[in-house]
């Protein structure tokens, strides 16, 4: 067959061909970075930064707290919360465990919130104050044991936390804490718990739980594995040519999703980079954060047309970036070539890419190459990564020309779907 044959191999550039993945966790291989690069920056958060040697010993206390509360290895445990450090800190401490992790989005109605935790079996969960009367009525109902609360100012540097308060903040009710209620402030930041050995792990074991957009029905819960996220984060970093030099990312897309978790953080943070979290997306924002000098923006159509449109990315220097990626839904030409030209205007000489990618798969496992721009095309398949055009309802490989649908397959493709 074509696709056997790996047709697309001429178009790697220095792309290896193909990569011995470890056969490590996702905290495992984020330690070597911790090993190489320990006082390099592995986070920014509206300025409160960590060194990867903080980032590991912020993640060993959280660890050790859950642990303290009876968290095993093989429970569930859901995350709801935005980009930021709480919700990355909990999912590497849930991998050191050998727990699994159950991301959904933090906007979930009430409804919703019950099926993931009833759906996930979780123990516990974690999210924001801002959620907590929805998302407590939710747990009630699906009978969580211990539900974790943590507030953005936790992580603000005194000046921003000040002005979030005097915002935000003194707007959200003071949380009732309770045996089943417990702030993360109080658990995680303050508390003091015996240490804990990081959990034998399978890699090939269920790891996070990420789910479908649901735009056909009920969400599927999809099963992933540390050794499809691991090897996914390896092969996109290869790809983009992620490493400590260039491998600062503008991290404007949602943990609860495999782009924004498996992509924006892990692929980042295993290769020593740093990530630059936006809780939320907000044009303005983000392009006032490009004072940062991120060397990548990942984003789908509608970040990207926002971009456009803001007049201090307008006006923003542009000139440290080295990769731009769209996927997620068809890129608009105008949306791409808009793009293109601020940035050559502001200094910048990087075209807008196109990928594919599914969450079958943790995320991305097909992109356009950095130096080979196709008109239309989402690009060729990572390493190890197979991917053929079939026709419909079958696994026999269409004509080319032909349309049809399209198959994957590799060490990325999910252990299954939750039951």
């Amino acid at each position: 067959m074509v696709y056997e044959k790996k047709p697309w191999l001429k178009y790697y550039g220095s792309v290896p061909h193909e990569i011995d993945f470890p056969r490590k966790t996702m905290y495992e291989t984020v330690m070597t970075a911790v090993e190489e690069y320990p006082d390099s920056i592995a986070y920014d958060f509206m300025g409160r930064t960590a060194t990867y040697r903080e980032f590991k010993e912020q993640i060993d206390r959280c660890a050790d707290a859950l642990a303290g509360l009876g968290l095993k290895q093989g429970d569930r445990f859901t995350i709801s919360m935005p980009t930021s450090p709480p919700g990355i800190i909990c999912f590497y401490a849930l991998n050191k465990l050998g727990a699994v992790a159950s991301m959904i989005h933090p906007l979930s109605t009430e409804s919703e919130i019950e099926f993931y935790l009833k759906i996930s079996k979780s123990r516990f969960a974690l999210t924001l104050d801002i959620f907590y009367d929805t998302f407590k009525r939710a747990a009630d109902k699906a009978g969580l044991e211990k539900l974790i609360i943590s507030r953005i100012q936790d992580y603000l540097p005194l000046p921003t936390r000040i002005a979030y308060w005097a915002a935000k903040g003194r707007k959200t009710p003071p949380v009732p804490t309770s045996d089943k209620v417990i702030m993360w402030k109080d658990l995680v930041i303050k508390g003091k718990h015996p240490a804990v050995p990081a959990a034998k792990v399978d890699p090939d074991e269920l790891a996070v739980i990420l789910y479908s957009g649901g735009t056909t029905g009920t969400p599927k819960g999809i099963m992933l594995s540390n050794y499809n996220f691991v090897s996914q984060g390896m092969m996109c970093a290869q790809w983009v040519g992620l490493n400590r030099d260039y491998g600062d990312m503008l991290a404007m897309l949602p943990i609860f999703h495999g782009f924004g978790l498996g992509v924006c953080i892990n692929a980042v943070l295993m290769s020593g980079g740093k990530v630059i979290l936006v809780p939320v997306f907000e044009a303005e924002m983000a392009a006032k954060l490009m004072k940062k000098r991120p060397h990548y923006i990942i984003g789908v159509p509608t970040l990207f047309e926002a971009l456009n449109k803001s007049e201090r990315f307008n006006k923003a220097d542009l000139s440290c970036l080295y990769g731009c990626f769209c996927g997620a839904d068809t890129l608009p030409r105008a949306v791409k070539e808009r793009f293109e030209a601020i940035v050559k205007r502001q200094g910048g000489n990087v075209k807008l890419l196109e990928g594919y990618g599914l969450t079958e798969a943790v995320t991305a496992i097909m992109a356009l190459p950095l130096t080979e721009y196709r008109e239309g095309s989402i690009g060729i398949p990572f390493p190890n990564m197979l991917a053929k055009i079939v026709k419909r309802g079958t696994t026999e490989e269409a004509e080319p020309g032909e349309e049809g649908e399209i198959c994957v397959s590799g060490p990325a493709v999910m252990l299954g779907y939750l039951d």
